[in-house]
């Protein structure tokens, strides 16, 4: 068990949020739905919320404020994390407001001024205002645009006004740069906020205390004792009734070029000057720019791809991707994807990061993996022991969130014979916990304008330039060979072999 020194948030000086209206885009949509209006009304019963703020759902449909807080009391308490509280949704709702109209008709951003002003005074929340673009991708330049046009942009005196763009940040960067130059025509890069769910993840924050609050690990964490890195996102669900969007999209694309990378300069970064958001933002940017492009030779052997066939998930039979709804038959989409990366600065030069991500795999699973290299004698040999396994490094970040040393010990008797034990550290340990939607951190952390879990457009322009060469040389050189992986299997065999030419494997689970 742990020492609980106390429940989180305490002793850290947590304040509400600052006073604002929080406009979402996209309002009666399935992100609004399940995930920000829950995160909200978290943040409420948490005491994170100031006292002046309202809720402002814009969105095409004709809806009032009567039938927005209707339709929003039905989502909150079918996928609320925490039971639903009539005393607190009573409250919370006489905070819900709704505009209507085409989002891409300049009157709307009119109207949307206007009931603005008037909301603000209401609710006193002094100017400030959050705008969140919970819309498909394709209309996010369109609104920042709309909104700069209408001045509701402006962030005159201490008001503020921000906006929070969710993935995916263009499809290649030529697109990347697109979007980015949009937006900077009409917001500085401090009033943006590109968010990826995956860092609001409690064990993805952790990453930063585990590094540089403990004195044991830093000084090890280099390529003086590091072998290799493993960074797998597995998932065993398939399309879900996004097939759509996902044929257009890939793991590549999807997965790996944004929640991956994310991780992976996590892993690698620099320790900062200090906590503040650029400090950290910075050497995160530093950790993409020093990863060394692969060439076109270097695609065919160190980037492999995949594409699930039918086969048994759970115990259950399930179709191939080319079956799933809205996916064309003679798909070449990658529903698999796995890189062998190098980071080229004094740090980690020739200690490869190999990072994977895929749909259909045996299982759900999260992780970080770091190997360290073995010991340099084996002094075991006259034991009868030729091999010893190096020391392995696991942070779980979902289904469970966990931190896992895999030692050696002796076990006990005459003899010599070694066993993995853990040291194993389990957030259950800190108690119960209240459930969340790993949104609530993010959502906050913008109220009181703390970027450091967002992506900078530096950031999202480097992801770009490592993942466009890859994807392509896919396009220009369609896979023949898929499916290649059974669903319910972790991926090709094609994976285990990148790997296996370095005399490694895959760590799984």
């Amino acid at each position: 068990m742990v020492e609980q020194v106390s429940p989180r948030g305490e002793g850290r000086g947590e304040r509400p949020g600052d006073p604002c209206l929080f406009v979402v885009f996209g309002a009666t949509g399935d992100l609004t739905k399940r995930k920000l209006l829950p995160s909200i009304y978290n943040l409420r019963a948490h005491g994170l919320l100031p006292e002046q703020f309202a809720v402002v759902g814009a969105m095409r449909r004709q809806v009032d404020d009567a039938g927005f807080r209707d339709e929003m009391a039905k989502a909150l308490k079918q996928f609320s994390t925490q039971p639903f509280d009539d005393d607190v949704w009573e409250e919370f709702r006489g905070r819900l407001h709704a505009v209507s109209g085409d989002l891409g008709n300049v009157e709307t951003y009119r109207r949307l001024g206007e009931r603005l002003e008037e909301l603000g005074k209401r609710h006193g929340t002094a100017g400030n205002v959050l705008f969140y673009l919970a819309t498909p991708p394709e209309a996010f330049a369109e609104i920042v645009c709309h909104l700069g046009a209408a001045g509701l942009l402006r962030a005159d005196g201490d008001r503020w006004r921000r906006v929070v763009i969710e993935k995916p940040f263009g499809r290649d960067i030529d697109s990347a740069l697109a979007l980015n130059t949009e937006v900077r025509g009409v917001l500085r890069e401090d009033q943006v906020f590109r968010i990826d769910h995956y860092l609001g993840k409690e064990t993805v924050q952790n990453l930063l205390v585990f590094r540089f609050a403990n004195g044991v690990f830093e000084p090890i964490w280099n390529r003086r004792y590091i072998d290799h890195v493993q960074i797998t996102v597995a998932e065993e669900l398939g399309m879900e009734g996004r097939g759509a969007y996902y044929d257009r999209a890939g793991a590549l694309r999807d997965v790996i070029q944004n929640h991956v990378f994310a991780l992976l300069s996590l892993v690698a970064m620099e320790p900062p000057s200090t906590l503040a958001g650029e400090a950290v933002r910075n050497e995160k940017v530093k950790v993409l720019e020093a990863i060394r492009p692969l060439s076109p030779e270097e695609i065919l052997t160190s980037a492999i791809r995949g594409q699930y066939g039918e086969g048994t998930v759970g115990g259950k039979r399930v179709p191939g991707y080319r079956s799933e709804p809205a996916v064309a038959a003679g798909s070449k989409t990658d529903t698999y994807a796995a890189l062998k990366l190098q980071v080229d600065n004094w740090r980690w030069a020739g200690v490869p990061f190999y990072v994977r991500s895929g749909k259909r795999l045996a299982r759900r699973d999260t992780h970080i993996a770091i190997l360290f290299k073995a010991p340099p004698l084996l002094l075991f040999r006259d034991a009868g022991l030729e091999n010893v396994e190096p020391n392995r490094l696991e942070i779980h970040i979902q289904p469970e969130e966990s931190i896992r040393m895999r030692m050696k010990a002796k076990v006990p008797g005459p003899a010599i014979r070694l066993q993995d034990v853990r040291l194993a550290f389990s957030y259950q340990d800190f108690g119960p916990l209240p459930q969340a939607t790993g949104y609530e951190r993010l959502l906050y952390d913008v109220m009181i304008g703390d970027a450091t879990l967002y992506h900078r457009a530096d950031m999202v322009e480097a992801a770009w330039k490592i993942a466009t060469p890859i994807l392509d040389l896919w396009e220009n050189l369609p896979a023949r060979d898929f499916p290649n992986y059974a669903a319910g299997s972790w991926g090709p065999a094609a994976a285990d072999e990148l790997l296996g030419r370095d005399g490694r494997r895959w760590v799984n689970g």
